[in-house]
């Protein structure tokens, strides 16, 4: 009964009341959504910029011709983040950007990190990274340390391209979910090195002074509540439900600061 208060407390039910937007145009507010939830509005600058970047989970097919705005911010979180607040505030003229590419790793973010970010000049930084930093085949090994430095890396390059960005750092997470995840030792040494990989996220959020959201807590707590294949289908890849929660617990932890 405890987890489940706070699963809902924490991914279902997003807090309550208002908060007021630096230097934007729209009214203070609380979300009235039939959903069941409500949250404070953050704070932003009118015409603020957000860009989120990651792997798999993040693109979700998002268009790379952003003339079709059909399909320029593809049907993952981000696209729940940017109607939820499209919405709530309109005045804001907000700015999202989608850059997760399917595949991706750390050593693929530091290669793009220029283009993709630095020129883009974000006013918030969001990063969801590390599933496919796993290394579960026999003789390979994962580098923590290396992970870290290079997170670090690209976090330092956009604090020095721009001091006032605001970075939004998730969690990578796994569910043991769909055939991939019931490959006995797989499991495990993907959910060791995926905690091993949310500590140093914590880290580094406390480093950068970055808001953290802990997904795999939050996902830990929904597999409790109605099983993994609820959310997550292989393992990895979140359905429908589950970029919600990504959505959700974002957008909490991002009111809250």
């Amino acid at each position: 009964m405890n987890d489940r208060r706070l699963f809902l407390k924490s991914s279902l039910i997003i807090g309550s009341g208002a908060a007021s937007m630096s230097g934007a145009v729209a009214k203070e507010k609380v979300s009235d959504l039939s959903s069941g939830y409500d949250y404070k509005l953050p704070k932003f600058s009118k015409g603020d910029r957000l860009l989120f970047i990651g792997d798999s989970i993040t693109d979700m097919n998002w268009g790379r011709n952003e003339k079709d705005r059909n399909h320029y911010l593809g049907h993952s979180y981000v696209y729940l983040i940017a109607a939820r607040l499209g919405v709530e505030m309109p005045h804001a003229k907000l700015e999202f950007f989608n850059r997760g590419h399917s595949g991706n790793r750390i050593s693929d973010l530091k290669r793009r990190w220029q283009k993709d970010v630095i020129e883009m000049k974000p006013n918030l930084l969001s990063v969801l990274i590390g599933v496919n930093d796993r290394k579960v085949k026999e003789g390979q090994k994962f580098s923590s340390e290396q992970w870290e430095a290079d997170y670090r890396e690209l976090l330092t390059k956009s604090r020095q391209s721009n001091k006032d960005v605001r970075f939004v750092l998730i969690d990578p997470f796994v569910l043991k979910s769909g055939w991939w995840m019931t490959k006995g030792g797989e499991w495990n040494i993907s959910r060791s090195q995926i905690e091993t990989m949310g500590k140093i996220v914590a880290k580094l959020a406390k480093e950068f002074r970055a808001i953290h959201v802990k997904m795999q807590e939050v996902f830990d707590l929904a597999a409790r509540e109605a099983g993994p294949e609820q959310w997550i289908w292989d393992g990895v890849h979140p359905l429908p439900q589950g970029h919600e929660l990504i959505a959700r617990q974002w957008l909490q932890q991002l009111s809250s600061h």
